[in-house]
């Protein structure tokens, strides 16, 4: 089923307008899909009733490509054959037919490098970073014009040589055909035995890959993979499904902390090409991954980077970044390479090996160093009881093709559209569809993407208002969850012919680490589940959260009113007041979430759940037609749908109000400013390193959830704090200055108006000093920072162990003070000169790229 989109005329017409007419209307607003038919809604079914006679509908068929390794103990006879197809070439096996540019042929690492040291872009820079050399050298300005030009050639020579190193580790090495026909059959063996229910493809999918791959080969164009990041189980699977596909494998981008003895060869070999994750402002670096990258799009060869990055560690996708995807998008933009196809990916897991290493890193252990090694030593990759990988491709797509739209979009009305070399030459332009680039692709592999049991499980153990659910409700509230994603468009993965108990009984087993079941013994009626271990599981639930975020968001407006208690009447919201506050969440959450993308924008997914809330019963409008309330069968049913929209954005209300309210230590003390000569300027306030501050609001976070006062302990995750300082660094309500190479940390300060005040009896007190604390305050509860907080707290959940009431705020307002002054890099400067040292902000070659190397 397609998502349906708001009919684009009902949205010319005022809020009041759209609200009547939805309510005089027994059909409801004119929807359309994806196709632009128009549906009234009367000829869907309603989906509050009953669900246990509707059947659900999965996705297409799929391919289960494992499903040919078998284990020598259960069926020696066929595992011997298997073995015998693989060493003899048989079919695909020979790997001798594949589409696109070819590889595996001895000299291919010595051409490669050829033409990328050859790349004109590449030696123009060189030349660039010799005369600027020269220009600041002392000694070269006071020598002869020979000896200048002597010692310049040293420069590019010098150069040079650092180019050819860094290039030699850089670029993959498809050297033997064999390395990579043996490497398919270990790793089809590996997963075939750790993920027990077999890697599966979209049958239909992979044809329109292959007439994609065959079309572009024809035309001497790369494929461009873009998936999205989950594992690093991710980097052999898309390797293994080209193999078994027939298709030209690609260039991995892979960050060079995977480059370790034995592995990092073998996977060199197999297409990984290896890259810093960092390298700021180092211009040969930068060129040089720009000539590899217009390299491989010139010749044809397939190629493919994370979207996201690094992997998520939430589960959902994460903001694009935009280092790899630049060089692309330069590429075609300035014309050196004609065009390539764009192909998002989605990586879906029953269960995720790294997850329990993600939540340890997420509430603030010290990242460990990311090693193949020590991820296939995990105990989980031995257990055979990992359930699926589901890989889902996206039609593909030309990038030169998406650029000229933007063109055309971006446009006014009347006036001839730029050409591609005019938006070369406007920087802010080029941003702008860079931008749309990036979550043009998140947007895709959030369409393509699949809803594993697992995800479907978790949702709803982490969706319950009680302690727990019987067996034969949890079945119920699958079924109600899979009818859901099929209404919102998503596609729950192909089940075959299973029943939704046998793949409840799959899901148990999968995650039995994660699941507590009590009753099992017959020591009560009916076997009850719970969450044994919410914030792993919140992974998985956060595979689903992007098809109900415009749901939820509603809903969670809504109980900003329905939590004041109260009759019926008391709990009606106007319409303007919802609309405000949807726009307010949407605005908070803009980049922790992709949104759906549809004419309209935020006005347009507000009434398209608005409709779909009304059409599940959830929601009903007043007879004046200027507010919503609950249905009266919501409130019958104990308000267990309207509940399950809120309980998916309940966490992340409270990771963001955790965040603002953590910014609270960037209050100066009396004393800082006192410690400062009589000529500091007035304009000079506080300003921490950003990695402490994240730690402390860590600390303040688990301190405040330890005490009731925060909800859910997820909220204290790093990933989502980031995410929310990223927004309110956006918005202006922090200021953060970052070293241009990254080899300082970074600061940041509270931006001016957004300052507290303090009272001025803390004048003498002094950062450290516990002596005085007491749970009250010093800081003034008042403000734009105050009141942008407790805006915020509204939304969050209530409940027994919480209420919304001053002395809470008044509470952590003391916890976040105290915590400010327990920060130990404090410095006190003014804005406007709060920059990093100019030898910084001029570095053009990282000391990563001059290590080993002298001039």
């Amino acid at each position: 089923m397609s998502r349906r989109r708001v009919d684009l005329d009902l949205l010319q017409r005022d809020d009041a307008s759209v609200l009547d007419l939805l309510r005089d209307s027994s059909a409801g607003l004119a929807l359309e899909d994806d196709g632009g038919q128009l549906q009234p809604t009367s000829s869907r079914q309603s989906a509050a009733g009953s669900t246990s006679s509707t059947s659900i509908l999965t996705e297409s068929a799929t391919r289960n490509l494992t499903s040919e390794f078998t284990r020598f103990r259960e069926k020696p006879a066929s595992f011997l054959t298997e073995v015998g197809k693989h060493i003899a070439g048989t079919s695909y096996r020979s790997y001798d037919n594949y589409v696109g540019r070819r590889i595996f042929y001895r000299g291919f690492t010595d051409q490669m490098l050829s033409r990328v040291l050859k790349n004109p872009l590449l030696n123009e820079r060189i030349i660039t970073l010799a005369d600027q050399f020269m220009e600041s050298s002392p000694v070269a300005e006071a020598s002869s014009p020979e000896d200048r030009q002597l010692r310049r050639d040293k420069v590019v020579r010098w150069l040079q040589d650092v180019t050819r190193q860094l290039a030699q580790t850089m670029i993959c090495k498809f050297e033997y055909k064999i390395i990579g026909r043996v490497a398919y059959y270990i790793v089809m063996q590996i997963l075939g035995r750790s993920y027990n229910q077999g890697l599966h493809v979209n049958a239909e999918e992979i044809a329109s890959l292959k007439r994609t791959a065959a079309m572009a080969a024809s035309k001497g164009q790369s494929l461009v993979f873009l998936p999205c990041h989950r594992s690093h189980i991710d980097y052999i699977c898309m390797q293994a499904i080209c193999f078994r596909l027939g298709i030209s494998l690609p260039t991995i981008v892979a960050g060079d902390n995977l480059n370790i003895p034995v592995v990092g060869p073998a996977l060199n070999r197999l297409g990984a090409m290896w890259m810093r994750r960092s390298f700021g402002d180092d211009q040969l670096y930068s060129a040089l991954i720009q000539a590899y990258v217009d390299t491989l799009l010139s010749e044809g060869y397939n190629f493919e980077c994370f979207i996201e990055g690094g992997r998520s560690r939430l589960g959902k996708l994460l903001p694009p970044k935009f280092g790899i995807l630049k060089f692309i998008f330069d590429s075609i933009l300035f014309g050196r390479v004609e065009d390539c196809w764009i192909v998002p990916v989605s990586t879906q897991y029953d269960r995720v090996i790294e997850t329990e290493s993600y939540v340890s890193e997420l509430l603030g252990s010290q990242k460990r160093k990311e090693t193949l090694g020590q991820f296939f030593e995990s105990r989980q990759i031995l257990s055979l009881k990992m359930g699926r990988v589901d890989i889902r491709f996206h039609d593909p797509w030309s990038l030169r093709d998406f650029i000229s739209s933007q063109i055309d979009h971006y446009t006014a009305a009347g006036t001839k559209p730029p050409t591609f070399q005019q938006v070369t030459e406007n920087s802010a332009f080029r941003t702008q569809i860079l931008r749309s680039l990036g979550y043009r692709v998140l947007s895709d592999i959030n369409e393509v993407s699949v809803v594993m049991p697992t995800a479907l499980v978790g949702t709803v153990l982490l969706t319950l208002r009680g302690r727990g659910v019987g067996h034969t409700e949890l079945l119920r509230r699958l079924e109600w969850l899979c009818l859901r994603i099929q209404e919102r468009g998503g596609r729950v993965a192909d089940f075959g012919k299973l029943s939704m108990e046998q793949i409840l009984d799959r899901s148990l087993e999968v995650l039995e680490s994660l699941i507590g079941i009590n009753g099992d013994n017959g020591s009560l009626l009916e076997r009850t589940y719970y969450a044994k271990d919410r914030f792993q599981l919140s992974f998985y639930r956060n595979m689903v959260i992007h098809l109900f975020v415009s749901d939820a968001t509603v809903a969670v407006a809504m109980y900003t009113k329905i939590k004041q208690g109260g009759g019926p009447s008391n709990q009606r919201v106007p319409i303007k007041y919802l609309l405000e506050q949807c726009k307010f969440l949407s605005s908070l959450f803009a980049a922790e979430f992709v949104y759906a993308q549809q004419p309209g924008g935020i006005r347009a997914n507000f009434w398209e759940s608005i409709q779909l809330l009304r059409d599940q019963g959830v929601i009903s409008i007043t007879d004046d037609a200027a507010s919503i309330e609950l249905s009266v069968r919501e409130r019958e049913r104990g308000r267990e749908y309207f509940d399950f929209y809120c309980f998916l954005l309940w966490p992340f209300c409270d990771g963001y109000w955790l965040a603002a309210a953590s910014l609270f230590m960037l209050t100066p003390l009396e004393s800082d400013l006192a410690d400062q000569s009589s000529a500091t300027s007035t304009d000079e306030t506080l300003w921490v390193a950003a990695t402490e501050f994240l730690e402390t609001a860590q600390l303040l976070g688990k301190t405040i959830y330890a005490q009731g006062d925060l909800s859910y302990f997820e909220a204290v995750n790093k990933e989502m704090l980031r995410s929310a300082f990223a927004a309110f660094e956006d918005e202006g309500i922090i200021v953060v200055r970052r070293s241009k190479s990254g080899r300082l940390p970074s600061i940041m300060s509270l931006a001016p108006d957004w300052l507290p005040t303090r009272n001025r009896k803390d004048a003498l007190m002094a950062p450290g000093d516990n002596s005085t604390f007491s749970g009250t305050s010093q800081i003034q509860p008042e403000g734009k920072l105050w009141t942008y907080v407790e805006r915020i707290s509204i939304f969050r959940r209530e409940g027994k162990n919480r209420r919304d009431s001053p002395s809470v705020s008044m509470r952590v307002l003391a916890l976040a003070d105290e915590a400010g002054r327990n920060l130990k890099h404090r410095d006190i400067l003014s804005y406007e000169k709060v920059e990093r040292p100019e030898s910084d902000a001029l570095v053009t070659m990282s000391r990563a790229t001059r290590t080993n190397t002298k001039l």
